[in-house]
């Protein structure tokens, strides 16, 4: 489960960059790729519509708080960049530090949501959703480095 996680931690992070287009196709591409993805998953992972109703919605949800939790990072990293272009050594073992941070408090994340999702899902169907998610993720960055 937890081998499962770090996959699906690191399939996160590559599809919330792998769009370079403007932010205004950038967020309709996103709409359109979150709608390929989920009704990937659901037939990957043969999730009946009433499955489906319970898990995505929390998977979802931690979408979001994951996206927001790598954009915060982000954003004092660069904020940390930006004030000083000759870093010390001391401010980059801060940003070793919050990386480490940004890792601690994700896994926290898929701990507390990993509870709820065993909630929604049998472990066989969570087990599934998240491999379809993972090859999901695989096929869509193959498809961008080919492109």
């Amino acid at each position: 489960m937890k081998k499962n996680i770090i996959l699906l931690c690191f399939a996160f992070t590559i599809s919330f960059f792998a769009s370079t287009a403007t932010a205004q196709v950038r967020k309709m591409n996103m709409a359109e790729y979150e709608k390929k993805k989920m009704e990937y998953i659901q037939k990957e992972a043969a999730l009946t519509k009433e499955e489906a109703n319970r898990y995505f919605p929390l998977y979802n949800e931690l979408s979001k708080k994951r996206f927001e939790l790598h954009k915060q990072h982000r954003d004092k990293v660069e904020k940390m960049k930006q004030s000083d272009k000759n870093m010390s050594n001391e401010e980059y073992r801060q940003l070793l530090e919050n990386d480490v941070e940004l890792k601690l408090k994700e896994a926290e994340l898929d701990k507390e949501y990993s509870e709820k999702l065993e909630k929604a899902l049998s472990p066989e169907k969570l087990y599934r959703a998240q491999q379809a998610e993972r090859k999901f993720m695989q096929q869509e960055v193959m498809k961008f480095r080919g492109s």
